[in-house]
């Protein structure tokens, strides 16, 4: 018994820096699968749920960003594929996430992350809504590619994209509404007041993979709208479901995905621009200044001449020594520069 208190508790983050982990990630001798997924479940303990994934998922050599929150799970991570059954097998044996469905990336290297972060959030999508606001019981209808097509081609319908505006700018479906907001908090109002006095039409709703349409399905029916769609599984599911059907394809150019890939083409049409040279481009970067950090679309030029920076001032800051550097991240915090910002074209 005095022997078993002596023991070490168990770790339930990363203990590395990113050039560590790089390095192991880099000498894996074996395949990943990156997959995603999310479910609305009332979860009455957070904080034992997420340790419990955490060393469930860390024993299976996972690495990942999910949130855990009351309300539910919104995961994106990836799996050795070695211990996807195991993987598998585990997860759906806890009864609030049995049978979760999966969205399998269609463009995947395996070095989608290179740890694993379980955090507790007060949602698993931030949307500043009061409760009263939806019922996540009361959602949408679950259309599958084909019935999304089909619902696109009838031309009644008034097709959504819940997502960001650097997310819609490298790809989006035909003839979507896209609004122009950085977060889904802003984008809910926005969406609301541009479909104002159509509460009768058909709405079809589409984001990355389903989780901001099942809110937005909700938050619309609230409101008043009574024929509120869906597509499930999102774009991710959408592109798998295509290419094993043989449908067509609706979407135009590249899906923005939250991992180190920063996207994945969906068609190989390029509809966005360079930032800096105004070329076609649909790459996503952040600035390799550290305290800059601004997330851009650079091309492979642009990349090599300015090193991967979005201006000559973060340019001139990479060069400098690393204490400097250090104060420069530091003063920039200091004015609030350092918040996570996104570049518009121009």
């Amino acid at each position: 018994m005095e022997e078993s208190r002596k023991q070490p508790k168990r770790a339930l983050y990363n203990k590395y820096d990113r050039e560590e982990l790089q390095k192991r990630l880099d000498a894996e001798d074996f395949t990943r699968r990156t997959v995603s997924f999310y479910r609305y479940v009332i979860i009455e303990n957070v904080e034992e749920m997420r340790d419990r994934l955490y060393a469930m998922w860390d024993d299976l050599n996972c690495l990942g960003r999910i949130y855990i929150a009351r309300e539910g799970i919104n995961a994106q991570m990836n799996v050795p594929e070695h211990n996807w059954e195991a993987f598998v097998k585990q997860l759906y044996a806890i009864e609030q996430f049995a049978n979760v469905p999966f969205k399998i990336a269609v463009e995947d290297d395996g070095k989608s992350f290179l740890k694993l972060a379980v955090k507790v959030r007060n949602q698993i999508v931030a949307d500043g809504l009061p409760e009263t606001e939806y019922d996540v019981t009361n959602v949408g209808r679950h259309l599958t590619a084909q019935e999304w097509n089909e619902l696109m081609e009838s031309g009644e319908s008034i097709v959504v994209d819940m997502r960001n505006h650097y997310e819609t700018e490298i790809g989006h479906f035909e003839g979507a509404v896209l609004p122009d907001a950085e977060t889904f908090r802003e984008e809910l109002p926005e969406v609301l007041d541009k479909l104002k006095g159509q509460e009768d039409k058909p709405i079809l709703l589409y984001c990355t993979g389903g989780i901001r349409c099942e809110k937005t399905s909700a938050y619309l029916k609230h409101h008043g709208f009574e024929n509120v769609n869906q597509l499930h599984g999102g774009i991710i599911d959408y592109a798998r479901q295509i290419k094993e059907q043989e449908l067509p394809n609706k979407f135009r150019g590249k899906n923005f995905v939250f991992d180190d890939r920063l996207g994945e083409h969906i068609s190989e049409e390029v509809i966005s621009k360079c930032h800096q040279c105004g070329k076609p481009s649909d790459t996503h970067t952040n600035c390799k200044n550290v305290a800059c950090n601004l997330l851009f679309i650079q091309c492979e030029e642009c990349a090599a001449e300015n090193e991967g920076t979005c201006s000559n001032e973060c340019q001139d800051i990479i060069h400098l020594p690393e204490e400097e550097q250090e104060v420069i991240r530091k003063q920039w915090a200091k004015e609030g520069r350092t918040k996570k910002r996104y570049s518009k074209p121009c």
